[in-house]
C-alpha cells in the first residue's frame, strides 16, 4: 500500500488540474510511471482507485445525504478499518466544518478500497487531503486541514 500512495502522490503532482479529472490519459501516466520504477498492477490499482473516487464522488452528489448534525455509525469493518483514532479524527473534522456528509462518506469509502488493512492516522490524512482536493467547492476546506497538518508536523519538530 505504500506504493500506492507514492504513485497517488506522484499523480497528483503531476497530473492534476485543480479537480479530480487528469491531464493525460491514462496510457501516458502508465509508460511515465513504468518509467520511473513503479509496477504495472500497483499503477493500475491506484488508477482504479481514482476512478473509484469519481464514481462514488458522482453517486453520492446525486443523492440526498443527513443533515449535518446526523451521527455516522460505523460499520463493524468500517470501525475496524479506521480505528479508534481514525473515527475521532474524521468526527473531529466533521466538528470544525473541514469534512461535511457527503466528503466523510466519500472518505470513507476510499479507506475501504484500500488493500491493506492497516491503516494509520497518516494514511486517513492523506485520503482527506485527496477528497478535498478532488472537489473544487472544498478549496477552504482543503486549505485548513492543510494548515492543520502542517501545523502538527511542527509542533512533532519542537
Amino acid at each position: 500500500m505504500v506504493i500506492m500512495f507514492e504513485i497517488l502522490m506522484f499523480i497528483f503532482e503531476n497530473y492534476m488540474d485543480g479537480s479530480i479529472a487528469l491531464k493525460a490519459d491514462n496510457q501516458t501516466i502508465v509508460d511515465e510511471l513504468e518509467t520511473v520504477g513503479f509496477n504495472r498492477y500497483e499503477i493500475h490499482y491506484a488508477l482504479d482507485w481514482l476512478e473509484g473516487l469519481t464514481r462514488f464522488q458522482t453517486a453520492l452528489n446525486a443523492t440526498a445525504m443527513p443533515a449535518s448534525r446526523s451521527i455516522r455509525h460505523y460499520l463493524p469493518e468500517e470501525a475496524e478499518r479506521l480505528g479508534i483514532e481514525g473515527c475521532g479524527f474524521l468526527l473531529y473534522l466533521e466538528q470544525v466544518n473541514i469534512l461535511d456528509p457527503v466528503t466523510r462518506e466519500i472518505v470513507i469509502d476510499r479507506v475501504m478500497a484500500l488493500e491493506n488493512r492497516d491503516i494509520d492516522l497518516g494514511r486517513i490524512r492523506w485520503v482527506v487531503l485527496m477528497v478535498l482536493f478532488s472537489q473544487p467547492d472544498k478549496k477552504s476546506a482543503l486549505s485548513l486541514l492543510q494548515d492543520m497538518i502542517l501545523s502538527d508536523a511542527f509542533d512533532v519538530l519542537h
